[in-house]
C-alpha cells in the first residue's frame, strides 16, 4: 500500500497558485477545501520540531541573511574528507562539492535531505547553500525545517512544467513531498 494518494497529490500541485498577484499564498485548493502549507501548518503537522517567538528566526537562517554568510573554509574542513575541497568556478569561486569528496556522514545527510526536505532528482554532489544547511546541522545550529520544506514547496508549485524529451504530451518533473501532501490533506 502507497503511503500517498497520487491524485490527492496532482490535485494539490495543480491548484497551489496565488490567488492574488504578488502575493506569496502557501495554500492548495484539494478535495473542496484549502490545505496551508505554511511553516505554521507545516511545523503544526511535524509536531512542532523547533518553536520560534514571533519575528524569531533559526540559527541556520539567521547566518543566511548575515553579510559573511558562512565560512566556506570551515563548511570544506568538515563536509569533505581530508585534502578535498568544493568544486570551483574558473574564476575561483567555491560552488558545490561533489560527492566522492564528501564524508561519509555528509554523503549520508545529503541523502536524506534530498530525499526528505529539499526534494532533488540530482543527487550526486551538493551546491553550497545545501552544503551551509548540512554545516549547520551538524554543528547543531537551530534549523526551522518546516520553512524550508514551505519553501521548496511554494518553489515547486511555481516552476513551468518542464516536458519529457521523448514524449512532448509528459512532464520530466517527478512531484516532490508526495506523502506529506497526502498527510496534509
Amino acid at each position: 500500500m502507497a503511503n500517498f494518494d497520487p491524485d490527492v497529490v496532482l490535485e494539490f500541485y495543480v491548484n497551489a497558485w496565488p490567488t492574488e498577484e504578488g502575493v506569496r499564498d502557501l495554500r492548495s485548493w484539494v478535495g473542496g477545501q484549502w490545505i496551508p502549507f505554511d511553516a505554521d501548518a507545516l511545523s503544526q503537522f511535524l509536531g512542532y520540531p523547533l518553536v520560534l517567538e514571533e519575528g524569531q528566526e533559526c540559527e541556520y537562517g539567521q547566518r543566511r541573511n548575515w553579510a559573511d554568510r558562512f565560512d566556506e573554509e570551515a563548511i570544506a574542513q568538515l563536509l569533505c574528507i581530508p585534502g578535498q575541497d568544493f568544486a570551483r568556478t574558473t574564476t575561483g569561486r567555491r560552488v558545490r562539492i561533489m560527492r566522492t569528496n564528501m564524508t561519509t556522514l555528509t554523503q549520508t545527510w545529503m541523502t536524506l535531505l534530498l530525499s526528505n526536505i529539499l526534494p532533488s532528482d540530482h543527487n550526486s554532489d551538493l551546491p553550497l547553500s545545501k552544503c551551509q544547511l548540512v554545516y549547520a546541522i551538524l554543528t547543531r545550529m537551530s534549523v526551522h525545517v518546516a520553512q524550508l520544506i514551505a519553501d521548496a514547496i511554494y518553489l515547486f508549485a511555481g516552476m513551468p512544467p518542464t516536458r519529457h524529451p521523448l514524449d512532448p504530451d509528459k512532464s520530466n518533473r517527478a512531484l516532490g513531498f508526495l506523502a506529506l501532501v497526502t498527510g496534509l490533506y
